[in-house]
C-alpha cells in the first residue's frame, strides 16, 4: 500500500470547500511557469483615491496592470469614456495606463478636475482601478480685513483669531513675529487647533504690535501673512484672579465624531488667573495606554489608532486655586468600511467548483456589490456557472469561458473599499517544474526528500519509479507528499540510484529523472580525552575522523563552546590540539566539531590544571648590605661611587638604592640620590655645589630590602650661584588692599653657597610700568601694601647667595585682595516645575562688579506659609551653591501648595554680594501624608468608633478621607472590602452594623485635588456576643456612619467677635455648645452654650490680630463634636467714629422727638377717654402677637427663634410682626455668614444690619407662600 500524507475521509468535504475559498489550484511561483500561463489583468499600481496635485506641474495619473497577454487600457472621467486623443494635452505612456496631463505647455489644472477610472483589459477579463478624485490643490490670498487693537486689561483672556484662507488641502498655521520668529508659548498662551492664539491671562509683556498669523500651503510651498495685530496691555491694580472659564470648547458638552484607525484629537483650553492646569480623564474608563499622548501643555488630548472601543465620554477639567470648570465632549468612532475577507485570486480547472468571498466591516455596516469585469453584475453577460449570494459568489463546473474578473464593492457613508479578484480557469497539460537530472546527496540512515514540483489543470497524478524501467514504488518505505515530493525515512545504500517522476493528467504525460546519493556519515574514531595536566606543562588532545571519501571534512575546536584564544600556546594540528606551557586559564571543556556538507559530529574533554608537585623547601631571605664603598673622580658636580654586593640569599638582586646624607644642612637625614640595576655595582652621581655628601647603598630583592651599607668617606663641594630659583610662587590678596607673594623656599643644599636670600618683584598687569623690587632674607612671604582691589599683578621670585643670583626666574600671575561683590543679580525669574521642584533664572552680574574671583552664586529660599493652613511659622532658610558663572539652578525638596520667597546673591573669594529683591513663587497642590494618627475606641457588639488627626503636611486642599476596611478570620484570610468617602472636615466617625467579635482591618488616607496619599493602617475587633447570637457572615451588613454630625463649621470674623455657623444631621432639639481657644495654645478650650438649638453663635471679647481654634459639640452625646476650625480675627483699627450722643445737634434733636412724643401721648390718652379706638390697637387685635410665630417647616413660613425651654402654640399666616422689627433681646446672633450678596455687617455687639445699608429687598405677599425655600437670609428679609 502507498503510505499517503493526507487526512481522514470524514474531513475531507470540509477541507475540500475551504481550499476552494483560497484557490482551487496553486500556481508555483516559476517565472518561465507564470509567462507561459493565460491570465486575467490585474492592478499593480494605481494613484490614491483623494489626489491632489500641483497646479504648476504635469499632472501624473497612475494605472500599472499585469496579466497574458497584455492588457490594454482606457480611462473614463465623471462617468464617461476619456478619448485621450482627442486631447493633445494627455498622453498614455506606452505599455502602460498612467496618464500625463501637460500643465506645463499651456494646461489649466482647474479644467482636469474630476473623477477618473483606469480600466485594464485582456481577453480573459477587465479589472479596473479606485476612483481616483483629481483636485488641483489651492493656496488662496487672505481677505482684507480692518484689525482694530485689542486693549485688554492684565490678567484678563485673549483670542487672536486667525481665519486663514479655504485652501486645498489645509494650511498649517503658525504664529511669528516681525523678525520672522516663532512667538513663544507655553501654559498660558497657545495655539489651539483652529490655528486662533489663545491667552489664559494676559501680562505687561505680551504688549506688541506684530502678531502675524502665517498659513504654510505644502502642496504649492508658499506662505500667506495675515495682518499685524497689535495688542496693548493696561495694568490695574491689583490685579483680580479669576477661577477658571473654558474659551474653547463652549458650554458644558460637546459632540466628535472620529473615523477608525484615526487619530483623535481633543481640546480644551481655559481663561483663568493664576493660568489653569488642564487634566484629562475618561468617563467609566481608562484613558488608553501607549496610544494617548498629550500636547500643547495638556490643552490637547492626543489618541492614535481609534477603534470603536474609544467611543465615550472625555472629561477635560481646568483647575486654578480659586476652582475648577470642566467641559464633557462625547466621542463616537465610526468607520468606514475594512476587509475582514477581501476576495482572492481564483485559479480553476475546467469542471471544477469554487467561490469568491467578500466580507468587509464598518460603521455603518457597509454594503457589498459585485462586478463582472467592471459592469454591475446585474447586468454583465450570464453565466450559467455562478451564483451570487449576497456577499459569497459560487462557482459551479466552470468552463474556460467563465474566466473573469470580479470587483467588490464595500461602501457606507464614510468611504468604500473596491478589490478585484479573477477567476482564471486553466486547461493545461502537466508540467514539471523540478530540473532534469538533478543530483540530490544524504547520509546514510537519514531521511531523503526528492522533489517533483509540478503544475497542470486540471491537477496531475504523480507517480514514482526507481530505474529507467523500474516498477512503480509502493509500500510502508515510501512517504508521498502532496506537492510531489518523495520521502524515504531511512536512507539506505541500496537506495542510491535515479528515480523517475511521472505526471499526467487528461491533457498530457510528462516525466522527470533525478539522482539520489547515499553517503557515509561521518565519525570521530578517536576522541579526546579528560585530561590533568600540571601547571606550566603541556597537553595534546587528539581527534582522529573517518568519513566518507567523496566529501571534504573541515574541522574546528573550541574552549567553552567559544573560539581558541588568539595564543601562540595553542597549536592545531590534522589530528590533534596541543597546548604549550599551560596555565589556570586554560582550565575548560575542549570540543572537536567535524563539518561536511551533509552532516556534523562533534566530542568534547575537560582539562584540569593542578599545581606542580611540591619541592624542598628554599629559604628566601633579603640581601646582605653592600660594603667596601669608594669615591673616585672627584669632580665639581660629579663623583663615582663603586661598592661590593653582599650575599643575595636565594633571591637574585634586582637593584641597589643610593641615598646621601647632607652633613652640612641636615646632619642625620638620609635623601634618596639615584636607583640602578642589580647588575651594576658602579654609578655615576650629579652633586650640589655647597654640601658635604656621604653616600649609602641598599640592596633590593624579590623578598625586600638589605639593610643600609655603612656610609662612605665625606666629600665637601664647591659654592655656586643658585642653580634654581623658589617654586610655589603665588600672589594672593588677604586684604582689599594688598597683595600678598609666597614661595617655597630652597632647601639647604639647594642654596649652593652661603647668604641665601630672594630678590622678590612685581609690577601691575597690563599698565606701562617699572618693576618694583625688594631683597629679603630667607624667608617664604613679602606683603606689598597699599594696591588697588582685585587687579592682576605680575610677579616673580628670584634666588641670591653671596656668589650671586640665580638664573632669571619665570613670572606668574597674582591678583590684590579681593572686596566683597558690588551688585545683586537682576531678573530673577522663577519657573515651578511641580509641586516640589521650581527652576530659577537669573541675570550674570558684570564681572568688574565681581572685584574678586567668581565662584558662583548662592540661592537663599526659604518657606513663608503653607497654603492649606495660612498659619506662618518659624522660617528657616536654605542655601544652595550652584559654581561658576551659571545662571540658572533647580531647588529641589520643594513643600507643595506653599508660598515661597527667595533671593540670589553673586559669591568671590571674600564673600557674598548683596541680596537680589526677594521673589515670591508658589508651588502646586501634591499629595498629601498620611494622617497623622487613626485611634479606634468605643467597640460593641456591632460598631466601632475611629477618630483621626489631619495630615501633618496636607500638601493641598484636603478634600476628602477614604477609608476602607475589610474582617480577618482566624486564619488571617481578609474579607471583601468596603470604601466609605468622608468629608474632609471630620474628624470621627462611627461606624455600625459590623460583625460581633471580628477583627477588622482599617486602611485610611487623606486626598487632594491632585491625588490620595500615603496611607495609615489599623486594626480592632469588635467585642464578644454574650449573649450567644449566631454570628453573620463575613461582610453581611452594610456599614455606615452613625448620625448625628456637625459640618461645615465656617466663621466670619472681625476684630473682636467672630460669627460661628454650622451644619447639623441628626435628632430634633439638640442643645450645642461652642468650644474655642488660642490656636497653639495649651490652654484649656472655653465653652460658650448656644441659646436654643441655633446653628450658628457670636464669639464676643476677643483679641484682635490673634488665630483661634473652635469647634462646635452636642450636649448629651458622649463624643460627638464637629472637627476644628481655625481663624483670625482682624488688626485692631484707630477708632473714626464720632459719637453723635456727644453732639448738640443731636441732643436738641432728641428733645424735640421727646417733647412731639409726649404730645401725642396726651391727645391718645384724651381720646381714649372719649371712648375711641386707636387705629393702631385695631390692628394689633386682628392679629396675634407675631414675636412668637415660628417657621413651619412645610410651608416656608418664618418664626423667630425661642428658647429651647419656650414651646408654645403659635398662630400661622404672619409673616413679619406688627412694627416690622426685631427685638433686641430675641437674639444676639448674627446672620452675617449666610449673608451673601446682601450688603450685610456687623455692629460691635455682633447685630445684623445689612437691611440699613441702602440696599431693601421687595416685601413679600401676603400667605404662607414663598417661592424661595427657607434660609436664616429669607428670614431676616421677612423683618425689613
Amino acid at each position: 500500500m502507498m503510505k499517503k500524507k493526507s487526512i481522514s475521509a470524514s474531513k475531507a468535504s470540509l477541507v475540500f470547500f475551504l481550499c476552494q475559498m483560497i484557490s482551487a489550484l496553486d500556481v508555483p511561483l516559476d517565472s518561465k511557469l507564470l509567462e507561459e500561463l493565460s491570465q486575467p489583468p490585474t492592478i499593480t499600481q494605481q494613484s490614491p483615491k483623494d489626489y491632489i496635485v500641483d497646479p504648476r506641474e504635469n499632472i501624473v495619473i497612475q494605472c500599472e496592470a499585469k496579466g497574458k497577454p497584455p492588457p490594454s487600457f482606457s480611462w473614463t472621467r465623471n462617468g464617461t469614456h476619456f478619448d485621450i486623443d482627442k486631447d493633445e494635452q494627455v498622453t498614455m505612456k506606452p505599455n502602460s495606463g498612467t496618464l500625463v496631463i501637460n500643465i506645463m505647455n499651456g494646461g489649466k489644472a482647474e479644467a482636469y478636475e474630476g473623477v477618473y477610472q483606469c480600466t485594464a483589459r485582456n481577453e480573459r477579463g477587465a479589472a479596473i482601478s479606485n476612483n481616483i478624485v483629481i483636485r488641483p490643490s489651492r493656496s488662496p490670498l487672505w481677505t482684507k480685513e480692518k484689525l482694530e487693537p485689542n486693549q485688554v486689561r492684565e490678567g484678563d483672556s485673549l483670542v487672536l483669531h486667525c481665519r486663514p484662507p479655504v485652501g486645498l488641502p489645509p494650511p498649517i498655521i503658525f504664529w511669528m513675529d516681525n523678525a520672522f520668529q516663532r512667538l513663544p508659548q507655553s501654559e498660558r498662551v497657545s495655539q489651539g487647533l483652529n490655528g486662533d492664539l489663545y491667552f489664559s491671562n494676559v501680562q505687561p509683556e505680551d504688549t506688541r504690535e506684530d502678531y502675524i498669523c502665517y498659513a504654510r500651503f505644502n502642496h504649492t510651498q508658499t506662505i500667506q501673512q495675515k495682518q499685524p495685530i497689535s495688542v496693548k496691555v493696561f495694568s490695574t491694580k491689583p490685579v483680580t484672579e479669576r477661577p477658571p472659564i473654558l474659551l474653547t470648547p463652549t458650554g458644558t458638552t460637546s459632540n466628535k465624531v472620529e473615523l477608525r484607525g484615526n487619530v483623535l484629537l481633543l481640546e480644551c483650553i481655559a481663561a483663568g488667573l493664576p493660568t489653569p492646569v488642564i487634566r484629562w480623564i475618561k468617563e467609566g474608563g481608562e484613558l488608553p495606554a501607549n496610544r494617548t499622548f498629550f500636547e500643547n501643555f495638556k490643552k490637547t488630548l492626543k489618541i492614535i489608532d481609534v477603534s470603536e472601543a474609544d467611543s465615550g465620554n472625555y472629561k477635560c477639567i481646568a483647575r486654578n486655586i480659586l476652582g475648577s470648570t470642566h467641559h464633557v465632549i462625547s466621542v463616537t468612532v465610526k468607520a468606514a468600511p475594512y476587509w475582514i475577507t477581501a476576495p482572492r485570486n481564483l485559479v480553476l480547472s475546467p469542471g471544477e467548483d469554487g467561490t469568491l468571498i467578500c466580507r468587509a466591516n464598518g460603521n455603518p455596516k457597509p454594503s457589498i456589490s459585485w462586478l463582472a469585469n467592471g459592469v454591475p453584475i446585474a447586468i454583465a453577460p450570464e453565466d450559467p456557472s455562478r451564483k451570487v449570494d449576497g456577499d459569497t459568489i459560487i462557482f459551479s463546473a466552470v468552463q474556460e469561458r467563465s474566466s473573469a474578473v470580479y470587483q467588490c464593492n464595500a461602501s457606507n457613508e464614510y468611504g468604500y473599499l473596491l478589490a478585484n479578484a479573477f477567476v482564471n480557469v486553466l486547461a493545461e497539460p502537466p508540467r514539471i517544474l523540478t530540473p532534469a537530472n538533478k543530483l540530490y546527496q544524504v547520509i546514510l540512515d537519514s531521511p531523503a526528500l526528492i522533489d517533483c514540483a509540478y503544475f497542470g489543470s486540471p491537477k496531475p497524478e504523480i507517480e514514482w519509479f526507481k530505474g529507467v524501467k523500474g516498477s512503480i514504488l509502493r509500500g510502508n518505505e515510501y512517504v508521498f507528499h502532496d506537492n510531489g515530493t518523495l520521502e524515504i525515512p531511512v536512507a539506505q545504500k541500496d537506495s542510491t540510484g535515479t528515480y523517475t517522476c511521472v505526471a499526467r493528467n487528461e491533457l498530457g504525460k510528462i516525466q522527470n529523472e533525478v539522482q539520489l546519493e547515499v553517503k557515509d556519515p561521518t565519525m570521530i574514531i578517536k576522541q579526546p580525552e579528560y585530561k590533568v595536566i600540571q601547571r606550566y606543562g603541556h597537553v595534546s588532545f587528539e581527534c582522529i575522523i573517518k568519513h566518507d571519501s567523496t566529501l571534504i571534512p573541515t574541522v574546528i575546536w573550541l574552549k567553552d563552546n567559544d573560539e581558541l584564544p588568539d595564543d601562540e600556546r595553542f597549536l592545531v594540528g590534522k589530528d590533534n590540539l596541543t597546548i604549550m606551557n599551560v596555565t589556570d586559564k586554560d582550565d575548560g571543556t575542549y570540543t572537536c566539531i567535524v563539518n561536511t556538507t551533509l552532516d556534523s559530529v562533534s566530542a568534547s574533554a575537560v582539562l584540569t590544571v593542578v599545581a606542580a608537585p611540591p619541592t624542598p623547601a628554599i629559604i628566601y631571605a633579603r640581601p646582605n648590605p653592600p660594603f667596601d664603598l669608594e669615591l673616585t673622580g672627584q669632580l665639581e658636580r660629579s663623583i663615582e661611587l663603586s661598592w661590593i654586593p653582599g650575599d643575595e640569599n636565594n633571591s637574585p638582586i634586582t637593584s641597589f638604592v643610593i641615598e646621601y646624607e647632607d652633613g652640612l644642612h641636615e646632619p642625620g637625614v638620609w635623601h634618596y640620590q639615584t636607583e640602578v640595576p642589580g647588575s651594576q655595582t658602579t654609578v655615576q652621581l650629579k652633586l650640589s655645589p655647597y654640601v658635604n655628601y656621604s653616600f649609602r647603598v641598599i640592596a633590593v630583592n624579590e623578598i625586600g630590602r638589605s639593610q643600609p651599607s655603612e656610609p662612605s668617606e665625606q666629600y665637601l663641594t664647591k659654592s655656586a650661584n643658585p642653580d634654581e630659583n623658589p617654586s610655589n610662587v603665588q600672589g594672593i590678596g588677604s586684604e582689599p588692599d594688598n597683595l600678598v607673594i609666597t614661595w617655597e623656599s630652597l632647601k639647604g643644599f639647594q642654596s649652593n653657597g652661603p647668604g641665601l636670600q630672594y630678590k622678590v618683584s612685581w609690577r601691575q598687569k597690563d599698565v606701562d610700568d617699572e618693576w618694583t623690587s625688594v631683597v629679603v632674607a630667607n624667608v617664604s612671604k613679602y606683603i606689598v601694601s597699599g594696591t588697588p582691589t582685585f587687579v592682576p599683578y605680575e610677579i616673580k621670585v628670584q634666588a641670591l647667595n653671596d656668589l650671586g643670583y640665580a638664573p632669571e626666574p619665570s613670572e606668574v600671575i597674582g591678583h590684590s585682595g579681593e572686596d566683597l561683590p558690588m551688585v545683586a543679580p537682576g531678573n530673577v525669574q522663577v519657573h515651578v516645575i511641580n509641586s516640589t521642584l521650581a527652576k530659577v533664572h537669573w541675570d550674570p552680574v558684570p564681572l568688574k562688579s565681581v572685584r574678586g574671583h567668581l565662584q558662583g552664586y548662592k540661592v537663599y529660599y526659604w518657606k513663608v506659609q503653607s497654603l492649606s493652613r495660612r498659619s506662618k511659622r518659624h522660617i528657616e532658610k536654605k542655601i544652595l551653591t550652584f559654581r561658576g558663572n551659571k545662571t540658572f539652578g533647580m531647588l529641589p525638596g520643594l513643600e507643595p501648595y506653599s508660598s515661597y520667597k527667595l533671593n540670589v546673591r553673586v559669591v568671590n573669594g571674600k564673600g557674598e554680594g548683596p541680596a537680589s529683591p526677594d521673589k515670591v513663587f508658589k508651588t502646586p497642590e501634591g499629595v498629601p501624608s498620611s494622617p497623622s494618627f487613626l485611634k479606634i475606641t468605643n467597640p460593641t457588639l456591632d460598631s466601632l468608633t475611629l477618630e483621626w488627626g489631619s495630615p501633618t503636611h496636607p500638601n493641598g486642599v484636603l478634600i476628602s478621607y477614604i477609608l476602607k476596611f475589610q474582617p480577618i478570620n482566624n486564619t488571617h484570610e481578609l474579607g471583601p472590602l468596603v470604601e466609605i468617602r468622608i468629608p474632609a472636615n471630620e474628624s470621627s466617625l462611627i461606624l455600625k452594623n459590623l460583625n460581633y467579635s471580628t477583627r477588622y482591618k482599617f486602611y485610611f488616607n487623606a486626598q487632594t485635588s491632585v491625588g490620595s496619599g500615603s496611607q495609615i493602617t489599623e486594626e480592632a475587633v469588635t467585642i464578644m456576643d454574650e449573649a450567644g447570637i449566631p454570628r453573620p457572615a463575613v461582610g453581611a451588613g452594610k456599614v455606615q456612619p452613625l448620625y448625628p454630625r456637625i459640618r461645615n463649621v465656617t466663621t466670619a470674623a472681625a476684630e473682636t467677635y467672630a460669627n460661628i455657623s454650622w451644619e447639623y444631621e441628626g435628632p430634633d432639639h439638640a442643645n450645642f455648645y461652642v468650644e474655642y481657644g488660642v490656636a497653639g495654645s495649651k490652654e484649656d478650650w472655653k465653652k460658650e452654650i448656644v441659646n436654643g438649638s441655633r446653628s450658628f453663635f457670636v464669639l464676643k471679647g476677643l483679641t484682635p490680630g490673634t488665630a483661634y481654634k473652635v469647634r462646635v459639640g452636642a450636649e448629651g452625646l458622649s463624643g460627638f463634636r464637629s472637627s476644628e476650625d481655625v481663624f483670625e480675627t482682624g488688626p485692631a483699627m484707630a477708632s473714626r467714629q464720632v459719637d453723635i450722643a456727644t453732639q448738640g445737634w443731636f441732643i436738641g434733636l432728641m428733645c424735640a422727638v421727646a417733647l412731639l412724643i409726649l404730645i401725642l401721648l396726651i391727645v391718645c390718652f384724651i381720646r381714649r377717654n372719649k371712648g375711641g379706638k386707636y387705629p393702631v390697637k385695631e390692628k394689633e387685635d386682628a392679629h396675634a402677637d407675631p414675636e412668637i410665630q415660628p417657621m413651619k417647616e412645610d410651608d416656608g413660613t418664618f418664626g423667630e427663634y425661642s428658647d429651647a425651654e419656650d414651646h408654645k402654640p403659635l398662630k400661622k399666616g404672619s409673616r413679619t410682626p406688627s412694627d416690622r422689627t426685631v427685638k433686641k433681646e430675641d437674639s444676639d446672633d448674627s446672620l452675617v455668614d449666610y449673608g451673601e450678596g446682601v450688603n450685610g455687617q456687623f455692629n460691635e455687639d455682633g447685630s445684623f444690619i445689612g437691611q440699613y445699608s441702602g440696599k431693601k429687598e421687595k416685601e413679600p405677599a401676603e400667605g404662607n407662600e414663598s417661592s424661595e425655600a427657607p434660609s436664616p437670609v429669607n428670614a431676616m428679609n421677612s423683618f425689613v
